[in-house]
């Protein structure tokens, strides 16, 4: 009963490990070059090094923020 019982423990374990360590996960890392802000709305400014593009993102009074990639460097 017992070694059943750890059996089918460790069996729930591995499986979620499996299907843990499969998952896609989408990484950034992305590198800040400088912010400004005028009149309540803010900018921010990222450099993506593995898709070599500048990303601005913009913020105003409501919170929500919106990036658009403006540049894909060569």
């Amino acid at each position: 009963m017992h070694k059943t019982l750890a059996l089918l423990v460790f069996a729930a374990i591995a499986t979620y490990a499996i299907h843990a360590f499969a998952q896609v996960r989408d990484v950034r890392s992305v590198t800040p070059i400088g912010t400004s802000s005028s009149n309540g709305i803010s900018f921010a400014w990222f450099f993506d090094n593995s898709e070599r593009t500048v990303y601005v993102c913009r913020t105003g009074q409501a919170d929500a923020v919106d990036c658009k990639a403006k540049a894909t460097l060569p």
